[in-house]
């Protein structure tokens, strides 16, 4: 069974990596984004499940992501100008505010004890070096990089001729409390040209290797409509309860 560490960590990169809900670099190019892509996690080599399926829109700094094989599922909306978030329910029709303060807290605590165990927390310790095989994935032209630390291996394949880059996700880290546990990783990964379309990482803990590949299927540059990024007139909304109260 994975560590809970672990799959913190994990979910953070394919967040960071992958949906880069961030403002700079994307506010000062196009007025949005959407992205398709598929996830398949590994552990001892045995493929755990079928894999997930993702969506992710952006405009600026608000975002959306739903999970699943057709859109229109839950949803996780993201205001990162106004610092808020709710997880969407669209069968009950009901929003939940979450406590985005418990949630940044929560994701540095568990982003700083696997980002120990991946030991990439600290700067100076992972190297970098290209890939020699490119790829060609949802139709962009894309080179590969290899990132190493002491217990984790990311690979990343970049599009150059996207309108967004790496960069473009740092907001997101920062809000998300991960960013200082993340550090080595991030300050190498940063440094690197275009948008990432496929990443894997390959993470040892205990002697046990978890692997987790996220690849995009489709992407999108262009204009959002902005009711993507906010609750739906007429939901219920409704506060979010700490697990230890649910009990």
């Amino acid at each position: 069974m994975k560590s809970p560490a672990v799959v913190s960590i994990l979910a953070v990169a394919a967040l960071s990596l992958l949906g880069p809900p961030g403002g700079s670099s994307v506010a000062n190019g196009p007025a949005g984004l959407y992205f398709e892509q598929s996830t398949l996690v590994r552990s001892a080599g045995v493929v755990e499940g079928p894999g997930v399926v993702s969506r992710v829109w952006y405009a600026g700094r608000r975002m959306r992501m739903e999970a699943g094989d057709a859109p229109g599922g839950p949803a996780l909306v993201l205001q990162l100008d106004l610092g808020k978030a709710w997880r969407l329910d669209p069968e009950q029709k009901v929003a939940t505010e979450i406590d985005t303060a418990r949630l940044r807290e929560k994701s540095r605590m568990d982003a700083s004890l696997a980002g120990d165990l991946m030991g990439g927390a600290q700067e100076g310790r992972v190297r970098v070096a290209p890939l020699r095989a490119p790829k060609t994935i949802a139709g962009h032209a894309c080179r590969g990089y290899r990132l190493t630390g002491p217990s984790v291996v990311l690979d990343l394949y970049l599009a150059e001729d996207l309108p967004v880059g790496v960069d473009a996700f740092a907001e997101f880290i920062e809000w998300s409390g991960a960013g200082q546990s993340m550090a080595g990783i991030l300050v190498e990964v940063r440094k690197l040209k275009g948008f990432p379309l496929q990443t894997r990482s390959r993470v040892t803990v205990l002697d046990r290797v978890h692997e987790t590949l996220s690849t995009i299927t489709t992407v999108r540059v262009g204009p959002q409509p902005p009711g993507l990024f906010e609750v739906p007139a007429g939901w219920r909304v409704v506060a979010d309860t700490p697990d230890s109260e649910k009990e």
